[in-house]
């Protein structure tokens, strides 16, 4: 079913998605006989395409011959270990797959290597490991200077790959679920020992490519490629309770060249959060996240966004382009985040043609989110927010039109919004602005009087490059990369 010509996710229909098909469908429905049809079905389209990488991997195996039970008892870690040892043999001969077949294959955290599947059969389901010692301890991130969440070491992700080139994990929309209720309440009562695990982290890694599968309660972030390059994420679901703590979906941080496209995700926390560093760590690791394209996403966060930059941006954040958002039943539609000493960089940010459904907050900026790692931080390091321009967004059951608020001496400029419609539930619930200045033009109800100005020449908006360039080559396979035309 398309909307006015463009899309719906095309991985609805798939495992965990069912009970909830018609609600969502309804809510677009809803959407569209109230707005109409959306300008951008005539628009041009970008392209994001699946790179070729790991089509073609001459060895494969399954899991099962390495011993592995999928009886949803039987802990496979070590038959996990000992398949991919046995396939990094065959990274210098074309690469490698691991086939996970039908089965509840339980499992302790393992490691990928380069040139390798990782693919799932439609009804195979890795379920990690309920005891917190099958999930090794291991060092902070460089450019967080300790756990998120508590000082010092933090646990290993369920699936994790460090300094790796042309990786894959996929399948025929086969689940990874992190059966993250008992590390939620842990986290809920206090009780943690170290920083709660990911379902999936990659680090310091090129070409990598996750799609076609389902990602089911996650402990903590669900999906997180740290200091990657080249990254292609596609046709995936990421499911959480709406109240479980911080179950952001996909976050990227620190990497550049990322792609995503056409997901559906319902959590506890942001969909998409885009990252890079905690205040002076970040400041002096200076990772920056550039050129994310994100297109095509579907669904809800009960506290957190839908598109989502910071608080962590201390390394910068720049050249992220967003589309075809459609974010229902949330907190916040469009959100950055950032606070004195996180220092870094927000700017050329371009998100459009999003449609909200009950929403609380459509468009919120805040300049003093979040807590600082230490005592350390420099409270002087004041983020630069510029050249953010937000256009055809349409909301239905809005509370609050917009919530801009920049750092006193520190003003958010350039912010430009367009072609905005928002059905607010009163008066006064439009826009609140404080320390921004910029330009609007068509908005309902009429922007803050910081924006009220029209630009006579609309170069002074930021908008992405007419031909971006995601994937061209580089070290991440033999395969070619394909070229991101924008809008």
């Amino acid at each position: 079913m398309g909307v006015g010509g463009s899309f719906l996710p095309l991985h609805l229909g798939g495992q965990g998605i069912c009970h909830m098909r018609s609600a969502s469908f309804f809510v677009v429905l809803l959407v569209l006989a109230t707005i109409g049809k959306p300008p951008w079905a005539a628009a041009h389209n970008f392209h994001c395409k699946l790179p070729r990488s790991g089509e073609d991997r001459p060895h494969s195996v399954s899991i099962t011959e390495f011993g592995a039970v999928g009886d949803g008892v039987t802990l496979n870690t070590k038959a996990f270990q000992n398949a991919i040892f046995y396939l990094n043999s065959f990274s210098d001969k074309g690469g490698a797959q691991l086939f996970v077949p039908s089965g509840k294959w339980l499992t302790g955290s393992f490691s990928l290597i380069s040139h390798l599947t990782l693919s799932l059969d439609k009804d195979a389901i890795i379920i990690g490991s309920m005891d917190p010692y099958d999930w090794p301890i291991i060092e902070p991130l460089p450019s967080y200077g300790r756990g998120r969440e508590l000082a010092g070491e933090r646990h290993q992700s369920l699936i994790y790959g460090y300094n790796l080139t042309d990786v894959v994990i996929t399948g025929g929309n086969g689940t990874i679920d992190g059966q993250g209720s008992i590390w939620w309440n842990w986290f809920n009562s206090n009780t943690l020992n170290h920083t709660r695990p990911h379902l999936v982290e990659l680090m310091y890694s090129t070409g990598l490519v996750i799609s076609n599968l389902t990602f089911k309660n996650s402990p903590f972030w669900t999906i997180h490629p740290v200091y990657c390059n080249y990254v292609f994420i596609q046709n995936i679901t990421i499911l959480a309770p709406l109240d479980s703590p911080n179950t952001d979906g996909i976050d990227p941080d620190s990497s550049t060249n990322v792609c995503i496209k056409d997901c559906y995700i319902s959590t506890g926390d942001d969909l998409i959060v885009i990252k890079s560093g905690w205040d002076e760590y970040g400041i002096s690791f200076a990772h920056p996240s550039s050129n994310i394209s994100i297109k095509s996403i579907f669904g809800e966060s009960k506290s957190g966004a839908g598109i989502a930059i910071g608080s962590e941006m201390s390394g910068g954040v720049s050249e992220v382009h967003a589309e075809e958002i459609h974010i229902f039943n949330s907190l916040h539609g469009i959100q950055i985040k950032t606070s004195p000493g996180r220092g870094g960089y927000v700017r050329n940010i371009y998100i459009s043609n999003v449609i909200l459904t009950n929403v609380e907050y459509a468009i919120r900026i805040n300049g003093r989110y979040g807590e600082h790692p230490d005592d350390y931080y420099d409270p002087y390091a004041l983020p630069d927010i510029n050249n953010i321009t937000i256009k055809d967004v349409y909301g239905v059951n809005i509370s609050v039109a917009g919530l801009l608020e920049g750092i006193e001496g520190d003003i958010f400029g350039e912010i430009c919004l367009s072609d905005i419609s928002l059905n607010v539930t009163s008066e006064d619930s439009s826009w609140n602005c404080s320390y921004v200045e910029g330009y609007s033009y068509l908005v309902s109800p009429n922007s803050c009087q910081l924006l009220q100005k029209i630009p006579n020449d609309s170069s002074v908006c930021y908008s992405p490059a007419d031909n971006l360039t995601l994937y061209s080559g580089g070290n991440c396979s033999s395969s070619s990369y394909v070229t991101l035309a924008s809008l």
